[in-house]
């Protein structure tokens, strides 16, 4: 059931059994264009593998009159930058439902569809002391675009200016048969957290399902950590793998990606380093990492 916070606006929680017990992880699902959240949950089936793999799930919603089509605003500047817009809002309720669920706050992550996705791109860069990685299914990198017009042309597949890696972990699937959103967008996902010479180790497979896969693994620098995941689903179009087909947006076919993410998140938490990236960046200022 939809619920309502103060300035907060609507939102959903799933607790995972027992519901009492604290230090658990979260993760916060930003839904695509014309969904809202209780239809992004069931399409993705989040919360089955959230119960299994016991984290809450956040699901704010995007209300009508901020967008007719409730997409997220990720190419307008005034929802670009730290402590105003959509991102601040979506941080301020993170933080809210995190506190009253008693989540743990170095195991805070953010995932998303389409507009979701180039969102949670966004709130990873913009709030690196709260999300310790970021997932993007079908989505766009952060600042993909500077207006309506930019931000069409970035989902046709523009390509997207250069920036400072911002090192967040980030996990990102993609159809090659996507012809709503480009494609070579998840590439600038992985480009936008890693950097374009960022070495990587490939493997091919074709899963259980018959869907071909091939997945690209990214390595901290100095390590043997993977920090990176872009999982390249052949065949499939712009639509949550392994999802319900009841719902928009969903494919049952191709790999569990709420499994998958939630299996990257597990391996992923914020750092001292990360946590104190606030008394770097001032409240109103743009993300250092662009140019």
């Amino acid at each position: 059931m939809a619920t309502k916070g103060v300035d907060h606006g609507e939102y959903t929680v799933f607790m995972p059994s027992p519901r009492s017990k604290k230090g658990r992880p979260m993760v916060v699902m930003l839904h695509g264009a014309g969904q809202d959240p209780d239809d992004f949950a069931a399409g993705t089936m989040m919360n089955e593998a959230a119960e299994r793999h016991g984290f809450v799930v956040l699901y704010p919603g995007q209300s009508k009159q901020a967008s007719a089509f409730r997409c997220w605003n990720w190419f307008d500047p005034a929802h670009q930058q730290r402590g105003q817009g959509e991102p601040a809002r979506i941080a301020a309720l993170t933080k809210y439902v995190a506190a009253e669920s008693g989540v743990d706050c170095q195991r805070i992550y953010v995932a998303g569809l389409s507009a979701g996705g180039a969102m949670a791109s966004l709130l990873g860069e913009l709030y690196p002391e709260i999300y310790a990685a970021v997932g993007v299914h079908s989505g766009l990198a952060s600042f993909a675009g500077k207006d309506l017009a930019s931000g069409l042309a970035a989902m046709r597949g523009t390509a997207r200016p250069p920036s400072v890696p911002s090192e967040v972990p980030t996990v990102v699937f993609h159809g090659d048969k996507d012809t709503i959103v480009s494609p070579i967008n998840g590439t600038q996902v992985i480009e936008a957290a890693f950097g374009i010479d960022r070495t990587f180790t490939s493997v091919e497979h074709v899963d259980e399902k018959g869907c071909l896969i091939t997945r690209r693994l990214y390595l901290q620098r100095g390590s043997k950590v993977v920090c990176g995941e872009h999982w390249t689903l052949h065949g499939a179009s712009h639509a949550w793998s392994g999802g319900n087909a009841a719902r928009t947006f969903a494919d049952p076919s191709g790999p569990n990606a709420s499994e998958e993410m939630l299996r990257f998140f597990k391996s992923q938490r914020l750092d001292a380093t990360r946590q104190m990236a606030i008394d770097i960046r001032s409240p109103s200022a743009k993300p250092v990492a662009h140019r």
